[in-house]
């Protein structure tokens, strides 16, 4: 059975969503993933939208900003640095990407952070797939 991964943010429309989206396109095969906020936004960052288009060519327009209370039981917590205290979500492992927002910043700021968040993902995936990361599964 694949991992359940959240990646969580406040407003859940910038790098929790590129985070879901590259963890669909780079690693679907070890897990499964989801992205939610503390808040939500009417719609995702489009800046965001289009780096990964641009960079990955994959279309993460369709996805939507959603709250906590919407995500699945998840076996990773993946926050992406929100500076404030993220909630507590129930999970056998988490981690904290300490990932700046570029939300307003340059086209290069969008590409470095989803180039960042392209090797944590990588990194993640391995981890994963040699057992550094436990998951405790429940029977």
């Amino acid at each position: 059975m694949k991992a359940k991964v959240g990646f969580i943010c406040v407003h859940n429309s910038c790098r929790s969503q590129m985070a879901e989206a590259l963890g669909k396109l780079k690693a679907s095969d070890t897990f499964d993933s989801y992205s939610a906020g503390t808040e939500t936004v009417p719609e995702i960052n489009q800046d965001a939208v289009s780096i990964i288009k641009e960079l990955y060519n994959y279309d993460m327009s369709e996805q939507k900003s959603k709250l906590l209370t919407e995500l699945p039981p998840l076996d990773i917590v993946i926050t992406m640095g929100c500076n404030v205290n993220c909630p507590f979500l129930p999970c056998s492992y988490r981690e904290d990407w300490g990932l700046d927002d570029p939300t307003g910043k340059s086209h290069e700021e969008f590409e470095k952070t989803a180039r960042l968040i392209e090797e944590k993902i990588a990194d993640l995936k391995k981890r994963i797939d040699n057992g550094t990361i436990p998951l405790e599964k429940e029977s």
